[in-house]
């Protein structure tokens, strides 16, 4: 007899589905909107908010009521930190025991290699989430209270600290944060928030309890390294792209263009706020933020993309191969095999995925090619940043980015993994080589 149970990859798509469903019917509420809402806008802004995406069809500071507004922070915050560790905390709440079947979805949400210690860090991950989103708050209350009022500037510091630390991009702000383009603290209180949820939960605890560079783990050190470099170098470019350009920061003093081409250029990596009109940028700036998007941030975050982990493996297994060398080596610590198939994999899926999604659209909107090319990145990317498409997608445009959102958030291999037949190659066959290059 078959055994016809759930998988963990199935059971987590299909309670994130479900929320998704839910989160759609709160919104399409009379009192959730100011002027009402079609079922594939609800559903869309919906799974654009669990899926911390951003990208939004109606405008969340006219379009939706401050009940709206909370229902949109809540999938936000549900998505972010995942289903499963508030799973973990409900169970422990009403002392119900996690078994074995209930560690493996964790570890699917968490995108953990092994089931030891995910109960631990998922309790270590809800605390410290919402201990770093209490200062947030505290911090950019000291900003916007003296400007909007008590009740009014408490509720925007905490809607954009939940929505920045979960790299949501949602604004209750018509122009998101562009009105605070060249304000330091929300420029380093925003940053700081989606680049410590962006980073990995795995990285930030191994952070907090090893204090040598050495003793930290090759996750740790990578995504460390990996992410100075890319931040340093995605700020020179876009500020040497935009210095020129009179439709983006050409008219700011040398301090404000510092602080507006580091903004942008940090935000790309799945945060999905700005402070420029993305769509005045230069193309060549835009190109470049689409390889952005693509590579996403750190595994186990709040981040979506193939993740940065995963680019450096394929370009440290590039490097090997070039230097015909057999191992993949960084930090005197060699990569497996697998790592390196898995992100090989990963990636592949992730091109596949964004080539169909801009495929269709092309046939379905009326935009230019990059317009659309950046759509369908900042969706698989869950970046939610947009040159101004959104807005204007035909039905079926909504449903492919509404898909594009929902497997970028989850990840291509889970989806694989659900619906794909597991079938061991216990026989190895005869190898031979095939021409290559």
């Amino acid at each position: 007899m078959k055994d016809h149970s759930w998988s963990p990859p199935q059971i987590l798509i299909v309670t994130f589905v479900s929320l998704i469903i839910f989160g759609t019917a709160l919104l399409m509420l009379p009192f959730a909107t100011t002027n009402g809402i079609s079922f594939i806008d609800a559903l869309f802004t919906s799974t654009s908010a669990m899926t911390v995406t951003g990208l939004i069809v109606l405008d969340t500071a006219t379009a939706f009521t401050m009940f709206g507004q909370v229902v949109i922070m809540l999938l936000i915050q549900l998505g972010g930190l995942g289903i499963m560790t508030f799973a973990v905390f409900i169970y422990i709440a009403i002392g119900k025991k996690i078994g074995l079947k209930q560690r493996l979805i964790i570890k699917q949400a968490l995108n953990q290699s092994t089931i030891g210690g995910v109960v631990k860090l998922a309790k270590r991950l809800l605390l410290f989430s919402l201990v770093v989103e209490c200062i947030a708050v505290v911090f950019l209350s000291v900003r916007w209270v003296p400007e909007y009022g008590w009740f009014q500037g408490l509720y925007a510091s905490v809607f954009h600290s939940i929505s920045a630390f979960n790299n949501a991009g949602f604004s209750i702000w018509s122009d998101s944060l562009s009105g605070y383009v060249i304000d330091p603290v929300v420029n380093v209180v925003i940053t700081l928030l989606f680049m410590i949820g962006g980073i990995g939960f795995t990285v930030v605890f191994d952070l907090w309890k090893t204090k040598k560079f050495k003793r930290l783990a090759l996750q740790t050190k990578l995504m460390i390294v990996g992410t100075l470099i890319l931040n340093i170098l995605s700020f020179f470019v876009i500020f040497l792209l935009e210095f020129n350009n009179p439709a983006t920061i050409a008219d700011f003093s040398t301090l404000g263009k510092i602080q507006a081409s580091y903004f942008q250029a940090v935000t790309p990596r799945t945060a999905g706020f700005n402070t420029l009109d993305i769509g005045q940028m230069e193309e060549s700036t835009l190109f470049y933020m689409i390889t952005l998007m693509f590579i996403g941030g750190g595994s186990a975050s709040t981040a979506g993309g193939i993740k940065l982990t995963t680019t450096l493996a394929i370009l440290l297994a590039t490097i090997a191969f070039f230097k015909n060398r057999q191992h993949v080596s960084i930090y005197n610590r060699s990569l497996s095999y697998h790592v390196i198939i898995k992100a090989l994999a990963l990636t592949i899926a992730g091109m596949c995925v964004v080539i169909f999604t801009t495929f269709v659209l092309n046939l379905t909107e009326d935009a230019p090619f990059l317009t659309i090319l950046f759509e369908s990145v900042s969706a698989f990317g869950t970046v939610g940043l947009s040159m101004g498409l959104t807005g204007d997608l035909t039905f079926i445009g909504k449903v492919m980015i509404i898909g594009t959102m929902l497997i970028g958030k989850l990840g291509p291999l889970t989806f694989a993994f659900a619906f794909a037949t597991q079938s061991p190659d216990l026989v190895k066959a005869p190898e031979e080589d095939i021409l290559t290059g």
